[in-house]
């Protein structure tokens, strides 16, 4: 008897419905699974057979063949494990069979029969109700970030047997609801704040121009001046996630196994972190089974790479693309994988090998010739993609004991928050959300200079020999400080500040 139940697998962030076969007939007892199938899904035999046994069923004793269908397309994970474990038992007669299409079957089943947690649950919720599908029965531990999709009957299962009562209508499983606007609406707290950073006025009024127009930035100074400590305080400056922001950032999470226990939806920023030993793969995503990078799973969020000139070039080259595009193709010969990857992009730097050379306090021991080299480590046409670069000088003793109060982020939010209202109202109906993402065709509708501010732009794109692209992201700032401002037009003093912050090309770089 054939048998046919549905399940889902996943493409990058995406889930594709997976239809899975048995049949069972007379012959020689066997267990084969067919359909592309990865190693940990072949591995599904023995698990499958003792929940079976295990669950109190019988588990039969003839040739059974379980087809997992597109055969075409690669099938990865132990999801697969409960659908086919049912599958056996409908073809057996021991279980009733669910109405067709109307259910979607995901968990890994354990020796005893229990339901274990799998990777991906959200993007196969979106994958159900997409294509119709009425219930989506998952582990009990993946019911809260399923439920957070609207329209499904999300159907928390601890055990095989317990599923299999249900079917045989012994038992009804309760469908689980989750409050989703309470979760995404909860006030988010950081314990990291704005307020703790005493004096870089200069480099937070940087920070706050990159996070309003969604900047990349690069912050050059001595140790400690204090780059990290602004760095891990940018995601509280930043506007909340939206819901459909929200989304994105969990199912890459999702798929990864990252989302931490007991949360259905990620609902702050990203802060990333890698040591500058990572590896190519590891930062951009990749691998023999295809997982995110730290670029993606920074979506939506900060990617702070510290100490910059340490990291290997070749890695560092890998994020010129999707710094570009926003996303990250990798591409295999059976398929293509694509990860989102808009992230604000945050680097440090000492500025020479000893980290003396911008602290007026310490004396510098390398020549010029070695900062330069030690900075142009950083190539030229990664530094065009990072919008903001600044100097941070060390901060005097008088600004770490000073009793006055520094603006909370909270504030700062309030008016990053305004800035980015203003773009989006003015990029409605297109595919731009910040300032950042304009096409160098839109620049003449957006950005327009009254001939005074061409006049300014011409002078420094002479003096500080900049790229055509340097030319664009320094439009781009500008009109982020015009939006800053309430501003319509660009004016000569936006224009002025948005130059000053790409004067480090001609400082180092000459």
């Amino acid at each position: 008897m054939i048998s046919k139940l549905l399940s889902c697998g996943l493409i990058g962030i995406e889930g594709h419905i997976i239809q899975v076969e048995i049949d069972i007939s007379g012959g020689i007892p066997s267990f084969e699974i067919v359909g592309l199938a990865d190693a940990a899904v072949k591995e599904s035999k023995e698990r499958v057979r003792a929940a079976i046994k295990n669950s109190g069923f019988i588990f039969p004793s003839k040739k059974i063949i379980v087809n997992l269908a597109p055969a075409d397309i690669r099938k990865e994970g132990s999801c697969f494990d409960l659908p086919i474990a049912l599958g056996i038992l409908i073809s057996t007669g021991q279980v009733n069979s669910p109405e067709p299409g109307n259910y979607l079957f995901t968990g890994e089943l354990s020796l005893d029969g229990q339901v274990r947690q799998v990777k991906g649950i959200l993007p196969m919720a979106v994958t159900a109700l997409k294509n119709g599908i009425k219930n989506l029965v998952v582990p009990t531990v993946n019911a809260d970030e399923a439920a957070v999709v609207n329209g499904l009957n999300v159907l928390p299962v601890n055990s095989l047997l317990e599923i299999a009562s249900h079917l045989n209508m012994e038992y009804t499983i309760q469908p689980h609801i989750v409050d989703i606007e309470s979760i995404f609406n909860k006030s988010v707290y950081y314990e990291l704040d704005f307020a703790d950073v005493k004096g870089q006025a200069n480099a937070k009024r940087a920070l706050e121009v990159a996070v309003s127009g969604g900047h990349n930035i690069l912050m050059i100074g001595s140790p400690g001046c204090g780059k990290t400590m602004l760095a891990r305080r940018l995601p509280t400056i930043m506007p909340p996630l939206t819901f459909e922001e929200s989304l994105e950032v969990t199912k890459i999470y999702s798929i990864t196994g990252m989302l931490p226990p007991g949360t259905s939806l990620v609902t702050t920023r990203p802060f990333r972190s890698p040591h500058h030993t990572i590896s190519k793969i590891s930062l951009a995503g990749g691998g023999k089974i295809p997982k995110p990078g730290e670029i993606s799973l920074s979506h939506h969020g900060v990617l702070f790479l510290d100490e910059l000139p340490e990291f290997n070039s070749e890695t560092l080259e890998v994020l010129r693309q999707p710094l570009e595009d926003g996303f990250v193709t990798i591409s295999r010969i059976n398929t293509s994988i694509t990860y989102p990857a808009m992230t604000t992009l945050v680097c440090a730097a000492n500025p020479c090998k000893c980290g003396n050379y911008l602290d007026s306090t310490k004396e510098c021991t390398c020549t010029s010739r070695e900062v330069r080299q030690y900075i142009s480590r950083i190539s030229g046409p990664l530094l065009d993609r990072i919008d903001i670069q600044i100097e941070i000088p060390s901060v005097k003793y008088d600004e770490l004991d000073s009793t006055k109060k520094e603006e909370p982020s909270h504030i700062i939010r309030d008016r990053v928050k305004k800035a980015r209202e203003i773009q989006q109202e003015r990029y409605k109906g297109t595919n731009i959300y910040s300032n950042s993402q304009l096409l160098p065709s839109m620049l003449n509708k957006y950005c327009r200079l009254d001939p005074k501010g061409r006049e300014i732009l011409r002078n420094a794109f002479e003096k500080l020999g900049m790229s055509a692209r340097a030319h664009h992201k320094i439009l781009k700032i500008a009109r982020t400080i015009a939006d800053m401002e309430g501003s319509i037009s660009i004016k000569p003093k936006h224009l002025a500040e948005a130059i000053q912050y790409r004067s480090l090309d001609r400082k180092y770089w000459s």
